[in-house]
């Protein structure tokens, strides 16, 4: 199929903001200055580097020259065509969107899930859709992604007229596995990930020439308090990325406003955790939700 120009959806006049979450659109309802507040940004924010795994301090900030290592970040560019992208958006957007908070839009393959209970139910879910078969076959090609078998698809549309982003949040591991894969589509964007932990992150002076040059990295010599970091994941178009270790587990990840320029389509797609595997306290269930999945005959919930 020939790659075809994707126009953005309509501007909603609601949204599906809750609590205090809030859009543009609900800003421009309520008018006035928001009693409610936005993330407050970092004080120190490093920038990623896919090449090396480490995180290098912005230019012209206080950690200007200083890295520290940032495991558990897999990047893997042009991980679909032009063409594969552009017919995968043209097939989400025959299935209805839903509103969802903070100008989101959304799309679920999966089962019901009542996290803060840990219950779920399978009614409803028919497998993720018949187009993301190719995108898993794709996947499972990848050392980082081997014997990878996503339970759950979930498409979210982030538009700049709607004031779209994401708070920083960590996903949940009592069902979900160790490896989350985000496919991004349409528009480059930025993941920020900070954590809440107490202590300080060691720096090394990185040598002159880095990120290329790794050999002469010095060793630790200064610190900054956790709290006060923000790394800069910049996530170009049609790229994949898989979050393990530290990265899932320890690191929220977050999508400000600023960093959505144009129309831009993420598919996440997550794996079982250990519970529902072989082995697990609900294998059974595990193997039945896999079964559903793999079939790829869903549409949404």
């Amino acid at each position: 199929m020939a790659a075809a120009v994707v126009a953005a959806p309509e501007v909603l006049r609601e949204c599906g903001c809750k609590g205090i979450r809030t859009c543009l659109i609900c800003e421009r309802q309520r008018g006035g200055d928001p009693p409610w507040q936005h993330s407050p940004q970092k004080t120190h924010r490093f920038i990623y580097y896919s090449d090396t795994g480490w995180a290098v301090g912005a230019e012209e900030s206080d950690f200007e020259g200083w890295a520290f290592p940032f495991p558990g970040v897999t990047l893997i560019e042009d991980f679909v065509t032009r063409e594969e992208e552009a017919e995968m958006v043209q097939l989400m957007d025959r299935e209805p969107w839903k509103r969802s908070q903070s100008g989101r839009r959304k799309q679920d393959y999966g089962p019901k899930v009542n996290f803060r209970k840990q219950k779920l139910k399978t009614a409803g879910f028919q497998g993720l859709p018949s187009f993301s078969r190719e995108i898993v076959r794709r996947m499972g090609l990848y050392p980082i992604l081997e014997g990878f078998r996503p339970v759950e698809q979930c498409n979210l549309d982030y538009c700049p007229e709607r004031g779209s982003a994401i708070d920083p949040h960590l996903d949940d591991a009592w069902l979900w596995g160790e490896r989350l894969v985000s496919l991004n589509l349409l528009s480059p964007t930025v993941l920020s990930m900070s954590r809440e932990a107490p202590g300080s992150l060691l720096l090394c002076l990185a040598p002159s020439g880095f990120p290329e040059a790794l050999e002469g990295v010095m060793a630790p010599s200064r610190s900054v308090l956790c709290q006060e970091v923000e790394v800069a994941v910049p996530l170009p178009r049609r790229s994949l990325l898989v979050l393990t270790g530290a990265a899932r587990h320890q690191w929220k990840h977050a999508i400000h406003r600023r960093h959505v320029e144009a129309r831009r389509v993420c598919a996440t797609f997550r794996e079982l955790s250990a519970e529902f595997c072989p082995g697990g306290r609900q294998q059974e269930l595990g193997q039945e939700l896999l079964q559903i999945s793999l079939s790829f005959q869903g549409r949404p919930n």
